[in-house]
């Protein structure tokens, strides 16, 4: 089996491009299609009035309560020029009871701005509002002193945990091409076995001293640790470097996407036993795995698809029950006992794969 892994793992030392492409690749997807690296959306603010300093540092305050955004004060001329560029997306003139937005397109990030400052504005026009018609200035802390302490306390709790869950589609994208482009790493590595046995290797193994079942488990657990070398490498650049939420229980993620990087092995060997030639594979197994990510809703928020029919194709491959599995570990603060299902499932599927497969390999080379 050593000697398997061996030549498998000279085969990629002589050129590792092909391993250093798919983890670019699994990166900038995500990157690309995920929002890129996490951090709050800068917005420019500034004042054109003649009391422009005090309007900004009352303003600042003011709309700085929401952790998506980050409010920052700019000159007029810099934060027109900025926007102009690209350099960002929006940008607010502010007055002392009105403001304006200075944008260059409709980008999905100027409603959400134009709202969360029309709401901030509202809320301070009613407190002004109600400052004048008392006549005193001890209101506003009345107010403020008075919600702290409401006589009535609204707590929200979420269905699986007493705290509600922030859940991040970008952390779900994440996972959802890392393992697009890990099946695609496990699948081209499998069908290695096809490869070698066209090319008569697979003959010259046999006469050798080293049995069947050790040669496929060669294969097997090079292409395991590939991927997974992979999939470890893609989830720490994205939890230290680009801070992406990932929770506390890392390993437990890794362990997780450990299971489904074997039960998807094994769905590459069946597929294996099915062809002839590695041109077969590479005909089959690359237009079969995108659709993977589809059926499992890997794409979509939870609970999009309804369908009873796709609920039970997508039960029958891996990455929805992997997918389920992590987002449990990170939103929910689940356990390990908590996925055992989820891990059983996919060992499960992986070991009836896995035979079915390697009994149709054997029934061809007869």
């Amino acid at each position: 089996m050593n000697s398997v892994v061996w030549a498998q793992f000279t085969k990629d030392k002589r050129n590792p491009i092909f391993i250093i492409l798919f983890i670019a690749g699994s990166i900038l997807a995500t990157l690309v299609f995920a929002g890129g690296v996490y951090s709050p959306t800068k917005v420019a603010i500034f004042s054109e009035e003649d009391n422009a300093s005090e309007i900004e540092k009352k303003w600042i305050d003011l709309l700085n309560v929401d952790d998506s955004f980050q409010f920052v004060v700019v000159e007029p001329n810099e934060a027109r020029e900025d926007v102009r560029d690209g350099k960002l997306d929006v940008a607010v003139k502010v007055m002392e009871t009105d403001y304006r937005l200075v944008a260059t397109s409709e980008l999905p990030t100027v409603s959400y701005v134009q709202q969360h400052v029309d709401k901030v504005f509202q809320q301070e026009a009613q407190l002004s509002a109600i400052v004048q018609s008392k006549e005193n200035e001890n209101v506003r802390e009345e107010l403020e002193r008075y919600m702290e302490e409401a006589p009535f306390q609204i707590e929200t709790q979420g269905l699986e945990s007493e705290k509600v869950p922030n859940y991040n589609m970008s952390t779900q994208l994440l996972f959802a091409f890392t393992f697009l482009i890990s099946m695609f790493i496990l699948g081209l590595k499998v069908n290695n076995v096809t490869h070698d046995k066209v090319s008569g290797i697979w003959n010259r193994m046999i006469l050798s001293p080293i049995s069947k079942t050790k040669m496929y488990c060669g294969y097997v657990l090079y292409s395991f640790l590939i991927t997974l070398f992979q999939v470890v490498v893609v989830l720490l650049v994205f939890k230290y470097l680009m801070n992406y939420e990932l929770g506390d229980q890392l390993w437990l993620i890794i362990l997780i996407a450990a299971f489904f990087i074997f039960s998807m092995i094994s769905i590459a060997m069946l597929i294996t036993g099915f062809v002839k030639t590695p041109e077969q594979f590479y005909a089959i197994y690359p237009s079969v795995i995108p659709l993977i990510p589809i059926v499992s809703g890997a794409y979509m928020m939870p609970g999009t698809i309804t369908n009873s029919a796709l609920l039970f194709i997508a039960d029958l491959f891996p990455m929805s029950h992997a997918m389920e599995a992590i987002m449990s570990v990170i939103f929910y603060e689940a356990g390990f006992q908590d996925v055992m299902m989820s891990l059983l499932f996919m060992l499960l599927i992986g070991v009836m794969a896995m035979g079915l497969g390697i009994n149709l390999i054997e029934r061809r080379t007869r």
